[in-house]
């Protein structure tokens, strides 16, 4: 299969240039830029990616561009195109302010990878050295009012392949033609073919797991969310009922969600074994409000729980797990496995406590991309458009420790909150909303009487993946009625406010 490698100097837009070009239905994938692979057939070219770093710092990341230029077609981004000058001998030095924002291409020459680039096109800029010079050997293709040097390449002949350098980001939608200048590099320049779909994914997928699984038979944790249910569904379609499935009411799913899930489950004709597990979390988290502690016992529990069922199961040998693109990016990160890899991660541990293998059908994509495999392989449209939810659910909700007559509450309260988004036709323009019990008390009136009940939050917020996110700007009659609708039917609470915070500072979730 064909394929782009990006190379990764730690820039927040790295998972962009990933998600531009596979949007252009060709796959890629990012390694750190430490970790060139061995550039095989398969590989088509190799991007270099921007870097917080600069090129003239001592602690600037280096990487060996024998190993690259002349040996694929190469394109270097803002970073990427600075080592790239620097190191080929030639001129870039500090700004005397960082250039960050938006600005125009100025004359354009006339190049493949700028074919239907505009005089005027707007771009993005976000760094702090500028190229003065190019190497020799090099052409300068565009510049900007501010900037000499916005695009340049390597000169026919120098190398056995083209190598472009950008010293803008095309993957940022601020750059208009950003897309388009991608899609020049990758078909035009680099002749890749753009059959990188859904459909053939699924079909690769499966083809791959009947020869990886063999007659085995596997194992999965389910948790009613799009991941591990399209990960079952691939899984289902490679090995038929091989496939045992396990789902774990924790006591803190939204409400009616574990009978109403295990409903759609059985309408796939999938094999899933129902495990109420309620009174057991709860009981191990009494008392419990901090929040990383909150995970760990989910976490720890959840395992109990799971490793108690698999071991009724006879002749299991695999682990299926719902691990999609950005966690695999995450533990392979330019800056080493994050230190805050999930902890409440569903199935922690628990291949080397069962000695079962793993396998991972979705690890290489990214969410919206497991939505289209899900649509593509006909999985209920209420599971492949639900909001992403918490793996702790409801307790990284609820603000303080956890009681079962907290979780109720909550539950109606969030009820009404996601009932009255699908009502509205609001559900789907919401990346994702969920509702938060707050650790206060607060003074209301209803009818003749004074009440000091509890106030909740709603959250909304619009994001692509959930790196960064936009509270969403639901209408005010909306917000009023449904605060209206909690405040009058769930009893116990008699506040409602609205979280308008954007993901940074703040984040998506309130622990």
């Amino acid at each position: 299969m064909e394929k782009i490698i990006i190379l990764d100097f730690g820039s927040q837009y790295t998972q962009l240039i990933a998600r531009r070009i596979r949007e252009l239905n060709i796959y890629s994938e990012i390694l750190p830029y430490n970790k060139i692979p061995k550039l095989d057939k398969s590989v088509k070219a190799v991007i270099l990616s921007g870097s917080p770093f600069s090129v003239t710092e001592e602690k600037a990341l280096q990487v060996n561009l024998k190993k690259i230029i002349g040996k694929k077609p190469v394109l270097g981004i803002c970073y990427g195109a600075q080592y790239i000058a620097h190191n080929l001998g030639g001129k870039v030095q500090r700004s005397e302010k960082r250039e960050y924002g938006k600005a125009k291409l100025g004359a354009i020459a006339k190049d493949p990878f700028l074919k239907g680039i505009k005089k005027g096109s707007q771009v993005w800029m976000s760094h702090g050295d500028t190229i003065m010079d190019i190497p020799a050997g090099f052409k300068v293709l565009a510049g900007t009012g501010s900037i000499p040097v916005a695009a340049f390449k390597a000169e026919e002949g120098k190398y056995q392949h083209p190598v472009y350098c950008l010293q803008f980001h095309p993957e940022v939608t601020h750059s208009i033609d950003g897309k388009k200048l991608l899609k020049n590099f990758l078909v035009n320049i680099a002749g890749c073919t753009p059959n990188w779909t859904p459909a053939a994914f699924a079909d690769q997928t499966i083809q791959s797991l009947k020869k990886q699984l063999k007659k085995d038979h596997v194992l999965m944790g389910l948790s009613g969310g799009v991941d591990s249910t399209v990960g079952a569904e691939l899984l289902h379609q490679a090995i038929g009922d091989r496939l045992v499935c396990i789902f774990v009411d924790n006591g803190l799913l939204r409400k009616n969600e574990f009978e109403e899930v295990l409903d759609s489950y059985k309408g796939m004709g999938l094999n899933v074994i129902g495990v109420d597990a309620r009174k057991k979390f709860y009981s191990a988290l009494k008392g419990v409000s901090d929040p990383e502690k909150k995970r760990k016992i989910i976490g720890r529990v959840f395992i109990r729980v799971f490793e108690a069922e698999a071991k009724k199961l006879k002749g299991i040998k695999w682990l299926g797990q719902g691990t999609i693109y950005p966690d695999v990016i995450e533990s392979v990160s330019v800056h080493g496995p994050s230190v805050t890899i999930k902890s409440h991660h569903n199935v922690g541990g628990l291949p080397d406590k069962l000695k079962l293998k793993i396998v991972e059908p979705l690890r290489m994509l990214f969410k919206d991309e497991v939505r289209k495999v899900g649509r593509e392989l006909k999985v209920p449209r209420k599971i492949v458009g639900r909001h992403p939810f918490p793996g702790p659910g409801l307790a990284i909700r609820i603000l303080g420790d956890i009681t079962p007559k907290k979780v109720s509450l909550l539950q109606e309260a969030d009820a009404i909150f996601i009932n009255a988004l699908k009502k509205h036709k609001l559900y789907n323009k919401v990346w994702q909303a969920g509702t938060i019990l707050l650790p206060v008390q607060s003074v209301g009136v209803m009818g003749d009487e004074r009440t000091y009940e509890q106030a909740v939050a709603l959250r909304a917020v619009n994001s692509m993946d959930g790196m960064t996110a936009e509270w969403s700007k639901l209408p005010y009659d909306f917000l009023a009625e449904v605060s209206s609708e909690i405040i009058n039917q769930v009893k116990g609470i008699n506040r409602v406010v609205y979280d308008i915070s954007t993901k940074p500072p703040a984040t998506i979730e309130w622990e």
